[in-house]
């Protein structure tokens, strides 16, 4: 009978592991061996929740599936004293904020960053790397955002014309719980994720779009229904640039190109006409 159930419960987690294949291989690359995924996929589920899941369509737990993830210890404890021995001076001199511009965070203090220490720079490429496809346009400039410990993100979706398609981000110094609402349907379709310190988190694409966002407050703070004590917590975010500004380039090097061929047109038929 214990057999029987084992058997059950691996093919389930086998079923879950084709759900979850885009997840997984974000997390380690490369597919691998059956048994290792089988165990990658016990660690991502851990990293999920979805309310009410029952209702959830399936094609829309896939399309979150694809377009957000949790990589835990992304950095080592190591590299994150680095990152904070070099952000921490700046932010000081910074008082917390009570309301934001688009009412979506309370407590808060908040900078941008383009140059990065010599010990840091690759951190930062990493998650670029990890984070957009390759040719992706991204901001040159890092938001370094710190929330006090009793400070909250509240639902929202960030505004198209300051980013794009990917916001990624490391967490610092605090664990939190990242929560996703339908932007139709908030009170169903609810999903979790669990953002363990010196993790990497990604929204992108479907989830960026058609969900809002927020960062649970600490009297809030549940995945699972296990609390998960919440501290002042401080994200590293990088963002690919906003779609408008992308077509705007390429309409600029579009005109360019034309205005370039005009000249030399040009530049040929006045020469053939004095020859």
């Amino acid at each position: 009978m214990w057999k029987n159930e084992e058997s059950t419960h691996k093919e389930q987690i086998r079923l879950d592991c084709g759900r979850w294949c885009h997840f997984i291989e974000t997390i380690c690359g490369a597919p691998r061996q059956n048994e290792m995924r089988l165990g990658v996929v016990r660690r991502a589920l851990e990293l999920v929740f979805f309310h009410n899941e029952s209702i959830w369509p399936a094609k829309m737990k896939d399309l979150i599936s694809r377009s957000c993830s949790v990589i835990p210890d992304f950095i080592t404890e190591k590299e994150e004293r680095s990152l904070l021995n070099e952000i921490e001076p700046h932010m000081k001199r910074l008082r917390y904020e009570k309301s934001h511009w688009d009412n979506a965070i309370h407590l808060y203090r908040e900078r941008e960053q383009r140059r990065w220490s010599e010990e840091n720079e690759p951190i930062i490429q990493r998650v670029r790397d990890k984070s957009f496809k390759k040719g992706d346009a991204h901001l040159s400039y890092v938001h370094i955002l710190d929330l006090h410990k009793d400070g909250v993100i509240k639902p929202h979706i960030d505004s198209v014309r300051y980013c794009g398609d990917v916001i990624s981000g490391m967490c610092l110094l605090s664990d939190a719980v990242l929560r996703l609402r339908h932007k139709d349907r908030k009170d169903e379709l609810i999903v979790d994720f669990f953002v363990p310190r010196r993790c990497l988190y990604r929204m992108g694409e479907y989830g960026r779009y058609e969900f809002t966002h927020e960062v649970l407050g600490k009297d809030e703070s549940f995945f699972n229904g296990r609390p998960v004590p919440r501290d002042r917590r401080i994200s590293v975010i990088c963002r690919d640039l906003p779609k408008a500004f992308v077509e705007a380039q390429e309409r600029a090097k579009e005109i360019a190109a034309h205005s370039a061929a005009a000249k030399r047109d040009g530049e040929a038929t006045q020469n053939a006409e004095l020859a």
